[in-house]
């Protein structure tokens, strides 16, 4: 009977420890990414640390005790955490990470000094120690982690580190995830089919169906799947239930794609009538509060702009001058808020077109008009101001005037939002703000012959999820952007 019984055990233990290996090293993979992040934090404090008491006599500072220093340290690693700065992510965003870290440091500094004098614990006053420790922690640690986060997406790029990812829905929102992962690999998934009982039609060249729910064992076994997406199918409720349950008995990440995913914001408040959650999206009114301050900012910004951004205006018009001739700038009839034109301006950047010459438009499927259409006029003077952005200056002077705002949907020729409006998912609806001299499309790689459904998308999400710190960061990667440009240039 003992031999029996033991038999069955081994039996029992022989069939599933390869399914209870591979969840344990899933999870160990899922909490590893921020392990590294804590270790490199405590490492750039301990550094921050060494920094601020060398010199800290030369500059006539007292250097904090070493009491309260470890309590700084300990408190901040708590507030990153607490942040949410060490759980897992899909998407790396050192600006964001940047903004938790200079607010928890600035925090941990504030409870220190607090305590401090509550406690009544020193002799001497440290606060310009602790100022200085603050200043030393808060550039190291973002310094830290722009490196980390730059160096996991240039491997990402690279193809290193993606985890194998499954979409659960073969229809139109599961194959748009799909397209925007492969699109994306710094996103770190790689996504390898789908699952669905009933899938849409697709292209040959799409990723294939591997099979429905009852096959996420095998296909997780055999792929080595690490990360399911659900979006939309024709699964019960009660069978995605056991779905989500089973992903996590294996060890697989799961995120939700929403119903009404065009709706939900990022500042989302949610209650609970007894287990049941009400979601409930905070939207910017377009005609609010908000966007007037806004666009009362932009006025003023652009103001001290044009004087400050006057030597490169003048530079730049001497240089169209001497190489075309007038006129200086470019006009031309675009749509801004609401529908109404606006003549937007910019250097002339290419000769007059020659005589019979076509400049019809020839736009590729899908794509919005953008570079250089038809011949190429270009002079020496107007690639490089084209290369450099400096052609976008006078629109500081759309600005001022209150044609545009300095974040916002491009604008376009009446033409093509006459075509694009009935056509494109939602396109009309980036009308409801100003046009912009950047934009979050275009932060995100969607300039020139790009996707117009995907900008329409893009600009959406903005204007639904608009706040002068997404202006900020929006504006922080275009100057980054043009940076870039400029290195190549040079």
């Amino acid at each position: 009977m003992t031999t029996s019984t033991a038999t069955v055990t081994e039996a029992l233990a022989a069939s599933r420890p390869a399914h209870e290996r591979r969840a344990r090293t899933r999870a160990r993979r899922g909490s590893s990414s921020g392990l590294i992040y804590l270790a490199l934090d405590a490492v750039m404090l301990a550094t921050a640390v060494a920094a601020a008491r060398f010199g800290a006599g030369a500059a006539g500072v007292e250097a904090s005790s070493s009491g309260w220093t470890i309590a700084f340290v300990a408190i901040a690693l708590g507030l990153f955490g607490a942040r949410g700065l060490y759980a897992p992510r899909i998407r790396l965003d050192s600006i964001e990470d940047a903004r938790g870290l200079l607010m928890m440091t600035t925090l941990a500094a504030m409870a220190v000094l607090t305590l401090e004098a509550v406690l009544g614990s020193s002799e001497t006053d440290f606060t310009a120690g602790m100022i200085r420790f603050w200043a030393f922690a808060a550039v190291y640690t973002v310094a830290g982690r722009f490196a980390l986060n730059w160096s996991q997406t240039s491997a990402r790029r690279n193809g290193d580190g993606l985890r194998p990812t499954l979409i659960v829905g073969a229809g139109r929102v599961g194959r748009l995830t799909a397209r925007r992962l492969l699109e994306h690999p710094e996103l770190g998934l790689r996504p390898v089919g789908f699952l669905d009982k009933e899938p849409m039609d697709g292209d040959e060249e799409e990723l294939p169906v591997l099979g429905a729910s009852w096959d996420l064992e095998r296909i997780v076994a055999e792929r080595g799947i690490e990360q399911v997406i659900i979006t939309f199918s024709t699964a019960p409720h009660e069978v995605l239930l056991r779905f989500v349950d089973r992903c996590e008995a294996l060890g697989v990440r799961v995120a939700l794609v929403p119903r009404l995913y065009e709706k939900t914001t990022r500042r989302l408040t949610i209650d609970h009538i007894g287990g049941l959650p009400l979601l409930s999206a905070q939207v910017t009114d377009p005609k609010g509060w908000q966007y007037g301050l806004k666009y009362a900012l932009d006025r003023a910004i652009a103001a001290v702009g044009v004087l400050l951004a006057a030597p490169i205006l003048l530079a730049a018009a001497a240089a169209v001058y001497v190489s075309m001739g007038r006129p200086i700038f470019f006009r031309q009839v675009r749509i801004g808020r609401d529908g109404e034109e606006f003549g937007i301006l910019k250097f002339r950047s290419m000769r007059e077109p020659r005589l019979g010459a076509s400049t019809a438009v020839a736009l590729a499927d899908g794509s919005a008009p953008g570079g250089v259409e038809g011949e190429d006029r270009r002079t020496r003077v107007g690639t490089f101001l084209r290369k450099s952005s400096i052609d976008e200056l006078p629109q500081l002077l759309n600005v001022l005037k209150g044609d545009m705002s300095f974040v916002g949907p491009r604008p376009e020729r009446p033409e093509f939002v006459d075509s694009f409006t009935p056509s494109v998912y939602r396109y009309g609806e980036r009308h409801r703000v100003k046009s912009g001299i950047t934009g979050w499309s275009q932060v995100n790689g969607l300039r020139g012959k790009t996707s117009i459904a995907d900008r329409a998308e893009w600009d959406n999400h903005y204007i639904e999820n608009f706040s002068l710190w997404l202006d900020l960061k929006i504006l922080l990667l275009t100057a980054l952007a043009v940076f870039a440009v400029f290195k190549t240039v040079e």
